[in-house]
């Protein structure tokens, strides 16, 4: 079922949902064939080196859709859950299971709205069936984290990405004020939120609060064990990414995280390099083992495009963006969500959001291979540190 726009346009006067303000700028656009926004200040090595020094270049695209995953129309269908529309999806691996994690989520026509709720997958490697969703004693799925619902202090909570300590399950979430124009919102502060009981109740962190300007208000986690990495970017879809790190045991401590300055680790926020130059929406970002390389994803609103970047090292450099996905083919098209776990050898499947038609979430996979190296007329290999693309 198709959610009504036209229900949902009056929201702003009558203090509603924030649906409508949530469309994006990419209608009608195309692919732009400019190069990519000029870098901002503290950059770290230019994000075309991975390209040059590599002897052969990870190729993707164009990616295909796998299956709608949310509303009454999916295989999935999810109106059982009263969840008609939503999007997002991003996902946590948590005790032998996927969970994924959805953002403002409504029922029939824009009724039910709930900030944020969350599926239960079953064989993620298979048809990506939701076993079940975290839901109230109505039978709904219920929202995690509460929000005020009131515009200008806390419209909604949105969360950006999870990680799993084991036992706890955590969410970082951004408290948006207002949605303003296409691709914009501003932000409240952002956080931490935790769940000991498998998602079922979920409680923000007193002490892992950052206020906005953080440059971090929407992450993408990277599990490395005794270290914990998130690569952030700020309000909206127009920032740079930055990256910054913390020891596990800490990941609660704010004063604990250091950031990457283009040359060493800092505790000064402010320092923080633009490892990936803008502009950068939602992103997700998985290690490819076959590979040997980090794969990020990310929307490219100017572009009307999802990118992918590689790197071998998660402070870069990363290559130039490649276009996965363009808005001309799948209209509305956004957040990329990179599927946690799989082998990333000969494609990489992700969720990518779509907020029209449907404002739903769909699973995507495109083609992942390796160029093999430029050979020169003499029949010698090109020296990979001078190849470009």
């Amino acid at each position: 079922m198709i959610l009504r726009l036209a229900t949902l346009a009056a929201c702003v006067v009558a203090g509603m949902t924030p649906f409508q303000m949530k469309s994006h700028a990419l209608e009608g656009a195309v692919n732009a064939a400019a190069g990519p926004a000029a870098q901002e200040s503290a950059v770290s090595p230019a994000p075309a080196a991975e390209d040059a020094t590599a002897a052969a270049r990870l190729v993707v695209g164009p990616a295909e859709v796998v299956r709608q995953l949310t509303g009454p129309g999916s295989p999935n269908a999810t109106d059982r859950w009263n969840v008609h529309g939503t999007d997002l999806g991003h996902m946590i691996r948590h005790k032998g299971a996927l969970y994924m994690v959805f953002g403002d989520t409504y029922g029939p026509d824009g009724g039910a709205w709930r900030s944020n709720t969350m599926a239960r997958i079953e064989d993620p490697r298979g048809a990506f069936d939701v076993a079940g969703m975290i839901t109230g004693p109505d039978g709904a799925a219920k929202e995690l984290i509460r929000s005020a619902k009131v515009p200008g202090v806390e419209w909604t909570v949105i969360p950006t990405n999870g990680i799993s300590l084991g036992e706890r399950m955590v969410l970082h979430y951004m408290s948006v004020r207002m949605w303003t124009s296409d691709g914009r919102w501003m932000v409240r502060k952002s956080g931490l939120a935790w769940s000991d009981d498998d998602g079922q109740t979920w409680h923000r962190s007193e002490t892992a609060v950052w206020p906005n300007g953080s440059g971090f208000e929407q992450v993408a986690f990277v599990d490395r064990g005794a270290l914990i990495y998130s690569f952030g970017i700020p309000e909206g879809r127009f920032g740079g990414v930055r990256l910054r790190r913390v020891a596990r045991e800490a990941l609660f401590d704010p004063a604990a995280y250091r950031y990457w300055d283009g040359r060493d680790w800092v505790a000064d926020h402010l320092a923080a390099a633009t490892v990936v130059p803008a502009p950068a929406g939602e992103l997700s970002v998985a290690w490819s083992e076959a590979h040997g390389r980090w794969l990020m994803m990310y929307l490219d609103e100017t572009k009307a495009a999802i990118v992918l970047r590689t790197a071998r090292d998660l402070v870069g450099p990363w290559s130039a963006a490649r276009t996965v996905a363009r808005a001309g083919d799948f209209p509305g098209l956004y957040a990329p969500y990179i599927v946690p776990g799989d082998a990333l050898e000969t494609e990489v499947r992700f969720t990518m959001s779509r907020w029209k038609p449907l404002y739903n979430v769909f699973l995507m996979r495109a083609p992942l291979r390796l160029d093999p190296p430029v050979v020169a007329a003499a029949g010698n290999a090109v020296d990979p540190d001078i190849r470009r693309d």
